[in-house]
């Protein structure tokens, strides 16, 4: 398995040296080649799973509350209009 650790790095845009160079491309072949021994594996009787365990949605209920007012939003606003924020036009 060959490849180049000058272009991965080039691709990931990141500066070696050339030690760093030296030690990356060593480990980058050998997980590669650990990859490769694990496509050697029979998986055609596993069924895909997006996780390999169940998923508990932690995150808080909705439920409706009141709001800040618009004018506590507004109050520190550098600029608005008609009781909006102002904001640069950034398409043209």
């Amino acid at each position: 398995m060959e490849f180049d650790i000058k272009y991965v790095a080039h691709l990931a845009r990141v500066r070696l040296s050339p030690a760093e160079e030296q030690t990356l491309g060593t480990q980058l072949k050998q997980i590669l080649t650990y990859i490769d021994k694990l496509n050697e594996l029979d998986v055609s009787q596993i069924e895909p799973t997006a996780h390999a365990v169940p998923l508990v949605n932690v995150t808080r209920p909705d439920v409706t509350r009141p709001s800040i007012a618009s004018s506590d939003a507004l109050r520190n606003a550098p600029a608005q209009t008609n009781g909006l924020f102002l904001v640069p036009k950034i398409i043209e």
